[in-house]
């Protein structure tokens, strides 16, 4: 059945007048879940008010907090210190929960989330934060909670700013053939795009398309190449020593494998 058929049978499925609709049904939040939330927005009302006593009470009593910087409190008490010398030299803050997940694990709850506060400056920060909660006779009460520095990740664009120097046009003179490549940013500055075109005698004798991305697993650039005759490649770039050395392999349009290795070392201004 053809795309333009299938168009047509549903546009012909929604004209029937004879058809009837029925709504889905919402799926309930675990009621667990809602009461969790609850606490957690109850937390950052104590806090907004600069309760130490009452949040340092929602922790369990050997409950603790560790700071972004691994800096473990423990217990109420140190809790409730730590959150009154806070409060005395930042008064007047403010926090707001933004909560991503709460999973259920027996009479364990894990809450993710962001923690923003922003001081009567203005000046907010951001700190991530896993919080354990345990299902005690007073509610759910906090038996960990971990914070830590939400450091923004940077785009795959700027993570290929040292290959910048590739963008624009190339020239390979050989005794028997002549290769051109041009490279420039894709639209979302996210990716390097490579065009070769390779010509023998004033003849075209190929073309092939390259992207080079961030690979976020290999932690390094890494390219991929199509050849116009069904032929593709992959390489990965690593810098040594102000050089790169990629790394590729590829498959002809006949099967046959290979491989092989390149070093290629800019010059001045990166040309």
């Amino acid at each position: 059945m053809s795309y333009r058929s299938i168009c047509l049978i549903v546009a012909l499925a929604f004209a029937w007048c004879g058809a009837i609709f029925t709504p889905l049904a919402v799926a309930q939040e675990d009621p667990a879940i809602s009461i969790i939330r609850g606490s957690s927005e109850k937390l950052a009302a104590a806090f907004n008010a600069g309760k130490a006593e009452e949040m340092a009470a929602m922790f369990l009593p050997k409950g603790e907090l560790i700071d972004e910087e691994g800096t473990v409190y423990q217990g109420q008490a140190e809790v409730k210190d730590l959150l009154t010398a806070f409060f005395e030299k930042f008064p007047g803050t403010k926090m707001q929960n933004e909560i991503e997940s709460i999973r259920l694990v027996g009479p364990v709850a894990i809450e993710e989330g962001t923690r923003v506060t922003t001081a009567k400056d203005g000046t907010t920060a951001r700190i991530r934060y896993i919080s354990i909660r345990a299902k005690t006779d007073q509610g759910w009460q906090i038996a960990s909670v971990r914070d830590f520095a939400d450091e923004t990740m940077p785009a795959p664009g700027e993570l290929l700013q040292p290959l910048e120097w590739l963008i624009g046009d190339w020239i390979n003179e050989g005794a028997d053939a002549r290769v051109k490549i041009s490279y420039r940013w894709s639209e979302d500055k996210n990716f390097i795009l490579g065009d070769f075109i390779v010509t023998r005698n004033d003849q075209t004798v190929m073309k092939s398309s390259q992207r080079i991305g961030w690979d976020p697993l290999l932690g390094k650039p890494r390219s991929w190449t199509f050849d116009s005759d069904g032929g593709y490649g992959d390489s990965t770039w690593t810098p040594v020593d102000g050089a790169w050395v990629i790394r590729s392999s590829a498959v002809n349009p006949d099967g046959q494998t290979g491989s092989a290795n390149i070093t290629i070392t800019p010059g001045e201004n990166g040309r």
